[in-house]
């Protein structure tokens, strides 16, 4: 298993909609997730700078990282691009951490 951690960002004021978005994730998208050995997914704000901590363990992190060739995934992106500061072909921005620490 492997652990992935990284952060992305809201544009102010899209706190409740972005809470909203996931608390209603698409059936597809949770499928897709899993399939691609997504597990332990979590997401945490920061709320003073509405920057997000991203949390997943996943099974092989190539075979995740295809997640997004899907379907599923870019039309997810599409939905979130005007809530969060996204790339051109609308992945979120996200800055990858690097593990330092960790407790078994």
């Amino acid at each position: 298993m492997e652990r992935v951690a990284s952060i992305m960002y809201l544009y102010p004021g899209n706190q409740e909609e972005y809470k909203k978005r996931h608390d209603e994730l698409w059936p597809e998208m949770k499928e897709a997730l899993k399939a691609h050995g997504a597990s332990n997914y979590s997401i945490f704000l920061e709320e003073k700078t509405d920057t997000l901590f991203a949390y997943v363990e996943v099974e092989n992190k190539a075979v995740y990282d295809k997640i997004a060739e899907t379907e599923i995934c870019q039309k997810w992106w599409e939905y979130m691009a005007p809530i969060m500061k996204s790339n051109p072909n609308h992945s979120p921005v996200a800055v990858d951490l690097k593990e330092v620490f960790y407790l078994a």
